[in-house]
């Protein structure tokens, strides 16, 4: 039970941080903010100091309201990324996570079907290193095409 306290606590510290860089970097000011996310602005800077839990539902909507990519900037701070929630947040990388996280679970329900079953989380750190790898062979690939391409004949 007290292990899932400090969870619960840790995981609350990191969202207020994330939130709160969130707010502090938005094109509006707070009370606009707190008005769009639907909540007092005293709840919001409550929040933005962790001095009250927020809900995921709540979170995302602050995050959107700010212009954030809420389910890629949500699971990065829950991961205990904060660094990189709030420098991915804004950003085509963050739009990729967003995406990457929404479709992930149906590709891979869809491709490993049955096999779901045999997938062992030890693989978990040698297939993310996977995807990476994969991803930048992607875009080297596009910029040796662009670059090709622009070169006379």
């Amino acid at each position: 039970m007290h292990q899932a306290q400090a969870v619960k606590g840790t995981a609350n510290l990191s969202l207020a941080r994330v939130l709160a860089h969130a707010v502090d970097v938005a094109d509006k000011p707070r009370h606009q903010i707190a008005r769009e996310a639907g909540m007092h602005r005293e709840t919001l800077l409550r929040v933005m100091r962790a001095e009250r839990p927020i809900g995921l539902d709540e979170a995302a909507s602050i995050l959107t309201v700010c212009g954030a990519f809420p389910r890629a900037s949500l699971i990065l701070a829950l991961a205990g990324q904060e660094d990189l929630a709030c420098e991915w947040m804004r950003s085509e990388m963050g739009e990729f996570l967003d995406e990457f996280f929404a479709t992930l679970p149906s590709h891979l329900e869809r491709t490993l079907g049955r096999r779901t079953e045999d997938v062992r989380p030890r693989w978990a750190n040698g297939t993310s290193q996977l995807v990476a790898r994969m991803l930048a062979k992607h875009i080297d690939d596009f910029a040796n095409r662009d670059i090709g391409m622009s070169l006379p004949r």
